[in-house]
């Protein structure tokens, strides 16, 4: 063994999935992962040349002490699962480094460069040059699509409002959708979900959220169910990424989950909202906690509202490049 793979298998180990994320209700949402309380870190991916000695690291290479690294080439390496809580980088070149479904609360960040950035995920107390914001890019997204702040209830007459736009901006989508050639649908765009992928996790979402924590189904799962990439494999709950389903396949049975969402959100009363639901034995997810019905119907719409948004994008995409 080398020094320096001696000195990353010395890495601290991953946590589990327990509690990296305290508050399942915070509004996050990433790309292929339903957020919770309980997923795990998926780490930093980053790419340069090929001339350089890559290093896959994951969780189960570490060990509880602590490592130092110093001097070390590590271009291209490959970080999963790994807890790098606490860590220090100094002098160190992160350029072109991609961080995906990380969490970085806490991260404390001087004298840095931070050109030609892109940073997409929950922001809060983010503080830049002493400057906080958060606030002003929520005011900014807000005032590029007016219905964002809808998807923000209070009252069971919002939730109905919000469902009608979700379902309304959906369709819209949809029959986007029809009009492209039916292999761009399963195609993924800058390695994330396809446009079918991301239908059959909105149904995992509604089968977990409003099926499961709502309405009591231990086990309401279809054979196309997708949770998220993050997720651990759990008894009973689908996760086949190789399946390759037909639109019109997909969205009967999306229409029927929505379908059911828009029969709970229909029946809602204030009461009813702040109502706590009863914690479901058994795998799956949410676990067995008690959760309020607001609580799962904001994770539902902010599913919902982010996805399309995603879909949305990546359409353009895969249309731009069929087009050229």
């Amino acid at each position: 063994m080398t020094p320096r793979e001696s000195t990353l298998q010395s890495l601290p180990r991953s946590r589990t999935n327990a509690g990296l994320i305290a508050d399942p209700f915070r509004l996050t949402l990433r790309r292929g992962g339903l957020y919770s309380s309980d997923i795990g870190v998926r780490g930093s991916r980053t790419t340069f040349g090929a001339s350089c000695t890559r290093t896959r690291v994951t969780g189960a290479d570490y060990r509880s002490d602590v490592g130092d690294l110093t001097g070390d080439d590590l271009r291209g390496s490959h970080f999963k699962f790994v807890d790098l809580t606490d860590a220090e980088f100094n002098n160190t070149d992160l350029t072109r480094a991609r961080f995906r479904e990380c969490d970085l609360t806490g991260v404390e960040m001087r004298a840095v460069d931070l050109i030609d950035v892109t940073i997409t995920g929950d922001m809060q107390n983010l503080v830049i040059n002493g400057v906080d914001v958060a606030p002003f890019v929520e005011a900014e997204l807000d005032r590029r699509d007016p219905d964002r702040v809808k998807m923000r209830p209070t009252d069971a007459e919002g939730f109905q409002n919000a469902w009608g736009i979700i379902e309304h901006r959906w369709s819209e989508l949809v029959e986007r959708a029809r009009g492209l050639d039916p292999g761009l649908l399963h195609q993924s765009v800058n390695g994330e979900w396809s446009f079918i992928e991301t239908l059959r996790h909105l149904v995992f979402a509604t089968n977990a959220w409003v099926r499961r924590a709502i309405l009591g189904d231990a086990s309401p799962w279809s054979p196309l169910d997708l949770p998220w990439d993050g997720m651990a494999d759990t008894p009973g709950v689908p996760r086949d990424r190789e399946v390759r389903p037909s639109l019109d396949e997909v969205l009967a049975l999306r229409r029927d989950r929505m379908d059911g969402v828009r029969d709970v959100i229909s029946r809602l009363t204030d009461e009813s909202l702040a109502r706590f639901t009863e914690p479901v034995e058994g795998p799956g997810w949410p676990p067995p906690k008690s959760f309020s019905v607001r609580q799962c119907l904001r994770v539902v719409l902010n599913e919902e509202w982010l996805h399309r948004q995603f879909a949305e994008r990546d359409l353009d995409v895969l249309v731009g490049d069929a087009e050229s």
